[in-house]
């Protein structure tokens, strides 16, 4: 690569004339340079042992050997001579790579990346030490209302990392057997065994850490024992759970334990057949509380101030499939005892006041809330919620409002230890890219440990308020924004602007403790495919375990600026030295071509 080397485009402008915009390609940076000069001796070739010093002592690339890196130099070398580049190299120099050979090779090389591609975190721990990635309504193709139900957004997510996937069980119109569907709504069911063949088929694709089924309930005790005959014969040793004589945990198992297992998660049938019959029939109960529960004075002794933890619209509600003469003339039926070994992670909720709901006594279980639920907790059970999620599962819902599959900020619930923030993943929008950022941590492999400050006891000796975390040491993260490209191959030369190159900016932004939130961007490059920015910007973090890099790209325009690109990097785990950052589309797909 040359600094001379130049291409052009043609626009045409009014169909009148034509005009040229001359496209340079990239030159390496100014402090490329520098560490080229100071590994090299003031050399202008860069030996294999030289590289490897490079590689180690300044891009921080501990496990790098010096046959590591006489295989990038053979590398780069077989790529010079299929370009048959005219490069002028000293005999002895011909085993050694120039500043330009350098330069691509970071700028283009997969291994080049911004994050570890190996699971680096202790993964010994119990579940409930971990972020999990958490699916939403995971069978939808689109929105809550009236889109399809089908294994394939299953099969997409797991691929993509997810760990817990949700299933709702609803009976068919005969009654006799089980269909995976959205109740309530115009969605068109799906298969029950296509859902579960899928998730053996794919969970463990991308992932060897355990897939969570958590399931929405809605069945006669006769399918809850079809049921588990179907995901016994179907997953078969790969399905874990304690026995018939362990029925509740008092410590849930790691991730480590669990690998290529599969667990599922919902409400003991003893339990849900008891509140099914009373409180969530329709026609028993016609003042069946929403989503938006209205808070008062908690008393012990009050079911008025009783907070609602499941979604009455969506996850996780109570309700089951026994009609009102059932409920009226039936006794309590125990249900399939093959159903109730199945389930490892109980999802239980207490009556009472907040903190009874939130106690830690005994057996360890799961809660579900929506994201306004919790909103509404924390302004007064801060620590309340954090001594729950330091030992139990805090799974937190979007809002059963979001009927288009929009997401709420998952730091929501980040911030205060829950493990399971449910995303509809069929979404699109920032708050999704956040989820996407920060299970790109940890090899990606859908399992984050939890920052130390959130499993400390003595976090839960005051009042927990994470908008006031103070550090005693705040972290600098200076980020230098040098240069981009690969748009010229992704998009028509018209794509941007009809007549002219685009006017790419980027916008820096940190993500994370109300304290860290940081907003940058770059300047305008006018009528360039092949930016350089080489601005440096600083941020003081808090909580850096917390925080996330969001990047974007735009084209600058008078009216609405276009999206170019994006990505978010969990910022705790960002390599320094030269990096090259992949930049993906809205659907967190790595192209720019959009699929609007």
């Amino acid at each position: 690569m040359g600094n001379n080397m130049a291409t052009y485009n043609k626009y045409k402008s009014f169909l009148f004339f034509i005009r040229k915009f001359k496209v340079t390609e990239p030159v390496s940076p100014q402090d490329l340079e520098e560490a080229f000069s100071k590994f090299t001796g003031g050399g202008s070739h860069m030996s294999a042992d030289e590289l490897h010093r490079f590689l180690v002592e300044h891009q921080g690339e501990e496990d790098y050997t010096l046959l590591d890196s006489e295989k990038v130099v053979e590398k780069v070398l077989k790529e010079r001579k299929r370009c048959q580049e005219s490069v002028k190299v000293d005999q002895n120099r011909e085993h050694e790579i120039t500043l330009d050979e350098l330069f691509r090779f970071l700028l283009h090389d997969d291994s080049n990346g911004p994050l570890k591609a190996e699971v680096h975190h202790d993964m010994g721990a119990p579940l409930s030490h971990y972020f999990i990635y958490t699916g939403h309504n995971s069978y939808l193709t689109g929105n809550q209302l009236s889109s399809d139900c089908s294994e394939e957004p299953i099969i997409k997510a797991l691929k993509r990392g997810v760990r817990v996937i949700e299933l709702d069980l609803w009976p068919t119109y005969n009654k006799h057997d089980i269909k995976v569907d959205h109740g309530w709504t115009l969605t068109n069911p799906a298969s029950v065994i296509k859902c579960l063949e899928s998730i053996k088929e794919y969970g463990f694709v991308a992932s060897q850490y355990p897939v969570i089924i958590t399931i929405e309930d809605h069945l006669t005790t006769d399918l809850r024992a079809k049921f588990a005959e179907m995901a016994t014969q179907i997953f078969g040793e790969m399905l874990f759970y304690p026995g018939t004589d362990c029925s509740c945990l008092t410590e849930f198992p790691s991730p480590e334990s669990l690998k290529n297992r599969v667990i599922i998660s919902t409400k003991p049938p003893k339990e849900r057949f008891k509140s099914n019959r009373i409180k969530d029939n329709p026609m028993l109960n016609e003042s069946d509380s929403s989503e938006e529960e209205t808070w008062g004075n908690e008393s012990p002794d009050s079911n008025k101030n009783e907070v609602e933890t499941e979604d009455t619209n969506g996850s996780d509600r109570d309700e089951g499939n026994v009609s009102a003469c059932e409920c009226d003339h039936k006794p309590y039926q125990e249900c399939s005892p093959d159903y109730k070994h199945i389930i490892t992670i109980h999802n239980t909720k207490l009556k009472g006041c907040m903190k009874d709901k939130l106690k830690t006594d005994g057996e360890v279980r799961r809660l579900s809330w929506s994201e306004k639920t919790l909103e509404k907790a924390s302004e007064s059970h801060g620590t309340d919620i954090l001594r729950f999620t330091q030992k139990n599962i805090l799974r937190v819902y979007p809002s059963a409002m979001r009927v288009k599959s929009s997401n709420f900020k998952p730091h929501i619930g980040w911030m205060y230890g829950a493990q399971m923030v449910a995303c509809n993943m069929q979404g699109l929008g920032k708050s999704l890219w956040l989820m996407q950022g920060m299970f790109r941590a940890n090899g990606g492999c859908g399992y984050v440990k939890k920052p130390q400050f959130l499993m400390e006891k003595h976090q839960c000796d005051n009042e927990f308020d994470p908008t006031r975390i103070q550090s005693v040491k705040k972290k600098t993260l200076k980020v230098k924004v040098y240069m981009g490209h690969g748009w010229s191959s992704d998009f028509s030369p018209t794509h941007f602007d009809k007549c002219s190159p685009p006017d790419f900016y980027t916008k820096v932004r940190i993500v994370g403790m109300p304290a860290d939130v940081a907003k940058k961007k770059t300047k305008v490059m006018m009528d360039d495919w092949f930016p350089v920015w080489d601005e440096e910007f600083e941020f003081s973090l808090i909580v850096p375990e917390l925080a996330l890099l969001l990047i974007q790209v735009k084209d600058k325009d008078p009216g609405k600026d276009d999206f170019a690109g994006q990505t978010c990097l969990p910022v705790s785990e960002l390599k320094h030295g030269f990096r090259s950052v992949p930049l993906y589309n809205k659907k967190d797909v790595e192209t720019m071509i959009q699929e609007e």
